[in-house]
């Protein structure tokens, strides 16, 4: 019975062998000051993959049609060159590309306001790398969020 108590452990992860022996993490977003539920907590995992397909998919189209030049690669560089301006642009002015306002998103800074055009810079440059993206902490933070200071809200 140990041995199934141990595998289960290090199957579920540390989080639920941590939370088993009694620690209480809280709601995502607890230690940033956020609701559990509502306008301004921590964006679920389904909206904002939903929000980056939306954000991807209108860049490619638009790749597409002003650079068709039958070449794939060539067509991939120009989204991720048009997805890096979108993201700069609309996240760094009114803090939501069109795939977050689909979805009821904002990217806020910690603090709560605006993010700053340099934080919007370092968000957008870690997030086309794809890699810190994919790299999250206990609140469902991206490491691109985190090195930005910047949280995903809900509207």
């Amino acid at each position: 019975m140990d041995n199934r108590r141990a595998v289960g452990s290090w199957l579920s992860g540390p989080r639920a062998a941590a939370e088993d022996m009694g620690v209480d993490f809280g709601h995502r977003g607890k230690r940033l000051g956020l609701p559990a539920e509502g306008p301004g907590s921590i964006a679920p995992t389904g909206r904002r993959i939903g929000a980056l397909v939306v954000d991807w998919a209108l860049c490619m189209l638009i790749a597409y049609g002003l650079f068709a030049d039958g070449d794939r690669q060539s067509t991939g560089n120009w989204t991720l060159l048009l997805f890096f301006v979108l993201s700069l642009l609309t996240v760094g002015t009114i803090g939501s590309t069109p795939g977050k306002r689909i979805f009821g998103l904002r990217v806020v800074a910690e603090s709560g306001g605006r993010l700053s055009p340099l934080r919007a810079l370092l968000r957008s440059v870690l997030l086309c790398l794809a890699i810190p993206a994919l790299i999250w902490d206990r609140d469902s933070r991206g490491l691109h969020d985190r090195l930005a200071r910047a949280v995903q809200v809900r509207i």
